[in-house]
């Protein structure tokens, strides 16, 4: 017994040991890791400002925005492997920005916005596997803008805002699952 009890107390020494040198090297921090990115913008031929975002890794993703027929910027982003995605903004029959987003991979969302009937903007996304959520803004009782989500699998979100007696806005989240 007292030989085993002696085996057990060496082994944990060694596991101490080998543990000791990387706690030091952490707890002085002295090669600390650092990684940078950078976002380079400048305007294009069409005069739009444009991007190009080098990631930690070396990575290049460039952003190409231009202006639409109907004067509204829409966008092409490049990314490191060379797939594109798009967003197409266009306005709606009812006059409000609607658009159309073709990801990586080929699958369309949309966003269709709309007044409501308090002249507040809602608006209802499809997704790429045509599921949709559907926002509607409301003025509440105190004026301020309130909100309520429904997702596309059927959950409710609601966000309650009020202007507290300091004059700041207070919000208060309310989520409800399927």
């Amino acid at each position: 017994m007292q030989r085993r009890r002696q085996t057990a107390s060496v082994i944990a020494a060694v596991f101490v040991a080998a543990a000791l040198p990387g706690l030091a090297f952490a707890a002085e921090g002295a090669k600390a890791k650092t990684k940078t990115h950078s976002v380079q913008r400048h305007k294009g031929a069409d005069g739009v400002v444009d991007a190009t975002r080098t990631g930690p890794k070396g990575g290049r993703t460039t952003v190409d925005r231009s202006k639409g027929a109907d004067d509204l910027t829409d966008r092409s982003v490049t990314g490191p492997h060379g797939k594109t995605a798009t967003t197409d903004r266009y306005r709606g029959a009812d006059g409000r920005v609607d658009a159309t987003h073709t990801g990586r991979k080929g699958k369309v969302s949309t966003v269709d916005r709309s007044k409501g009937a308090d002249g507040l903007t809602d608006k209802t996304v499809t997704g790429p596997n045509g599921k949709t959520a559907a926002v509607d803004r409301t003025r509440g009782a105190d004026g301020v803008v309130d909100k309520t989500v429904a997702g596309p699998r059927g959950g409710t979100t609601s966000v309650d805002r009020s202007r507290g007696a300091d004059g700041l806005v207070d919000k208060t989240v309310t989520t409800t699952r399927p």
